[in-house]
């Protein structure tokens, strides 16, 4: 059974957050002090394990566990494994800041994760620690070469743009590519941080894949199946990728093959939805007919795109904490 929207798009991909909680206070995410608690406690184990059932059962092939830091919520490996072993998920994927890597990559390998994604705004240990409130540079360094030596093969580096803070790495993060099969993937900055002037600091993705053309002749790469939103080029011969995410100033709208779960149970079409669907009541039935019915019916109901990136447009939400919906 395929999911599909009422734009005819087939919607393949449940990112599905299990904690608020992090280990960092990134300042585009989260204010310093972070984020108050959400009203409703985080989904058990057994529930959050339902929805992607039912999700998968419904036409869903990928599953991304995000956060908040997932790797912060109890007994997270147990989980991964019963999610990995879902009939019919063809891909577990988690994202992670990389703090706790050292420590957990091999469990994660063990339980099944097929990929990770690492955010790491900086090579720089000061502009690291300033974006983060605090972030070691070293220690996440140390989970990327932990999460290779465990296996994982696919590594994507989420880089997160800023102008006048880290968009002068743009050349040392497209060169860790160079010897590494490390998918590096820069991203546009959106208003997930206290209602500052976040366009001040948008990056236009196009004016870092000009910066890095003109310095390394990239390769367009052809789009994988059940890949996310990022356009990918390669410096030749390298042995890894780099991507651009833009969220603002080219939605990917016309692509989009996901919906949103958070760690409360709430469903979205859109990250920039400002209602969604409170999944908790269905989980009171004994089977997952309706879940499946409430998901179908999310991603049905997807709007054909965002307006981010309209000027003079109000977006669909007030700036909002990434940790609080699931990055």
């Amino acid at each position: 059974m395929a999911l599909i929207d009422s734009c005819g798009r087939t919607i393949n991909y449940l990112r599905l957050s299990v904690t608020d909680r992090c280990n960092l206070r990134c300042s585009y995410c989260m204010p310093a002090g972070g984020c108050p608690p959400c009203h409703d406690a985080p989904l058990a184990d057994e529930d959050l394990y339902r929805i992607s059932r039912a999700a998968v059962a419904s036409g869903v092939e990928k599953i991304r566990i995000t956060g908040g830091e997932p790797l912060l919520r109890e007994g997270i490996i147990d989980f991964l494994a019963d999610l990995a072993r879902i009939p019919g998920l063809r891909r577990l994927v988690l994202t992670t800041n990389g703090l706790l890597l050292t420590e957990m990559a091999d469990k994660l390998r063990e339980a099944g994760v097929s990929s990770l994604n690492i955010s790491l705004d900086s090579l720089r240990p000061d502009t690291f620690a300033r974006i983060t409130r605090g972030g070691n540079l070293e220690r996440v360094m140390a989970g990327l070469d932990a999460a290779g030596r465990a296996g994982f093969s696919h590594i994507r580096i989420n880089v997160v743009v800023m102008r006048g803070v880290n968009d002068d790495e743009a050349a040392a993060f497209a060169a860790l590519t160079l010897d590494r099969p490390y998918r590096v993937r820069f991203i546009e900055r959106m208003p997930t941080g206290n209602g500052d002037d976040w366009r001040s600091t948008t990056v236009p993705g196009v004016e870092l894949l000009n910066r890095l053309n003109g310095r390394y002749r990239l390769q367009p790469v052809e789009r994988e199946p059940l890949s996310g939103p990022a356009v990918y080029y390669r410096i030749p011969g390298a042995a890894g990728q780099i991507g651009f995410i833009t969220p603002v100033s080219c939605h990917f709208c016309g692509d989009c093959n996901r919906i949103r779960v958070s760690c409360a149970g709430i469903a979205r079409g859109c990250l920039f939805d400002e209602g969604g669907t409170d999944l908790k009541p269905l989980l009171q039935h004994d089977d997952d007919a309706h879940l499946q019915e409430a998901l179908r019916r999310t991603a049905s109901d997807k709007p054909e795109r965002h307006r981010l990136g309209d000027r003079g447009a109000v977006a669909a939400r007030e700036p909002f904490k990434m940790s609080q919906i699931g990055g």
